[in-house]
């Protein structure tokens, strides 16, 4: 038979490491030529499948896509964009038949999270009710952490690994300055429901290095009081301290602190901005001295400090998503199961979809301290194995030199047109 084509796309916010399994599934997929054609990549996510804005990673060298392996960003672009369901708008699901039937692509591999694993579900699902065959896998990703069945996603264990640095480094400029200046920093951290991210700033604080960090997280209600009192004592008793808070933390009414009534494609809340109204706690309440900072983007593109635990399971699900399509599985998602904590071991699991998409894992109780404000033993042992290691970009001119594709348009087969 003759071999089908493959369509790649990278969804959502994007990773440190989201081009490792960008090239998992590339160089996978060319050493599999007698059953996999060529795999065209969407540019800018599932919007280039609709407008059959196709990407031919033929084009590129096998040096180009191996140095994917050390590129941060979305080599192809990304996007946030949700299918509607099929029977409120079937022409975007028949729109996508028709540019894979145009393009004869057999395989459909989805790079994202849980909304991508909602897509690419949606897209196996109507293939099929529409007569189409076409194998659909999921590629996880996301900084948030927050997939269920995988141990952890892909994208998690860099940004914890930047956040933690980070915040030990931050902490010991606050402690020199404590006695005349700031005595408070705080640093907001991305994670929307979950608490992931936030939790990795726990980590700063070690045996070897203990440092007064409190930490906001998503699954505890704040409580201005305890916070302040916390903040008061911690500064009493060093001289300063630390506060990580995600971006998600709520109120006791449930409300996010940083909630400005912004939406974005998917109708979450676009949050950002809590931390200048912790500050703002902190100032009027405490009549302490603070700075505050918002790792945003940073956190996500920090490809110069990824962790290698990272980067290896990042190429690996990409690996595995081909290999998953070649032995005849459809609508499933590759995942990364923990075989032991001592030494740190892992494997290769698979999960089907139905399991994935629209269900959120938060941070599990026994995993926050009592008093809500720390992690526990238990969840150091959990993120330790998801910071180690080092995996430096190559540099030239004291600069970390990533690679930007060319990125050949393939050309059109439908006259029609696709309007988003």
């Amino acid at each position: 038979m003759k071999p089908k084509n493959a369509f790649y796309a990278q969804s959502g916010g994007v990773t440190a490491v989201i081009n490792a399994s960008a090239a998992g599934v590339v160089e996978t997929a060319r050493k599999h030529k007698s059953r996999i054609g060529k795999v065209f990549a969407g540019r800018n996510g599932i919007i280039g499948a609709l407008t059959e804005d196709l990407i031919d990673t033929s084009r590129e060298s096998a040096r180009s896509i191996a140095a994917l392996k050390h590129t941060p960003g979305g080599a192809f672009g990304s996007c946030r964009y949700k299918l509607k369901p099929f029977d409120k708008d079937p022409t975007q699901y028949q729109r996508l038949i028709d540019v894979f039937r145009a393009h004869d692509i057999g395989y459909f591999f989805y790079n994202g999270g849980g909304d991508s694993a909602d897509t690419c579900l949606k897209v196996s699902q109507l293939a099929g009710k529409l007569g189409y065959p076409l194998q659909a896998i999921h590629v996880p990703k996301t900084v948030d952490n927050d997939l269920p069945v995988t141990d952890n996603c892909p994208g998690f264990g860099s940004v914890a690994k930047y956040v933690a640095v980070s915040t030990r480094e931050a902490t010991l400029d606050v402690a020199s300055m404590a006695l005349t200046s700031t005595k408070v920093f705080i640093l907001e951290v991305m994670g929307r429901h979950a608490g992931w991210i936030a939790a990795a700033g726990g980590m700063a604080s070690s045996p070897e290095l203990e440092q007064p960090i409190l930490i906001l997280f998503p699954e505890v209600a704040f409580d201005q009081a305890k916070f302040l009192s916390r903040v008061d004592a911690a500064v009493k008793t060093h001289g300063y301290c630390s506060v990580v808070v995600s971006e998600g933390v709520k109120g006791a009414d449930g409300k996010f602190l940083s909630d400005q009534g912004l939406r974005d494609a998917f109708g979450h809340a676009q949050l950002g901005g809590v931390a200048p109204v912790v500050a703002g706690l902190v100032k009027n309440e405490l009549d302490l001295k603070y700075h505050w900072a918002v790792a945003d983007y940073m956190q996500r593109a920090a490809r110069h400090i990824a962790s290698k635990t990272d980067v290896a399971q990042s190429y690996a699900m990409g690996k595995a998503a081909v290999e998953f399509a070649l032995k005849g599985h459809n609508s499933v998602m590759p995942t990364v199961q923990r075989v032991s904590n001592k030494p740190y071991k892992w494997k290769v699991g698979m999960a089907p979809l139905d399991k994935v998409a629209n269900v959120e894992k938060m941070m599990p109780a026994d995993f926050i301290t009592a008093d809500g404000f720390g992690i526990t033993d238990r969840c150091r042992q959990y993120l330790a194995p998801l910071i180690q290691g080092e995996d430096y970009p190559p540099y030239r001119n004291g600069l970390p030199d990533y690679v930007r594709l060319k990125n050949v348009a393939v050309a059109k087969k439908l006259a029609a047109s696709f309007k988003i």
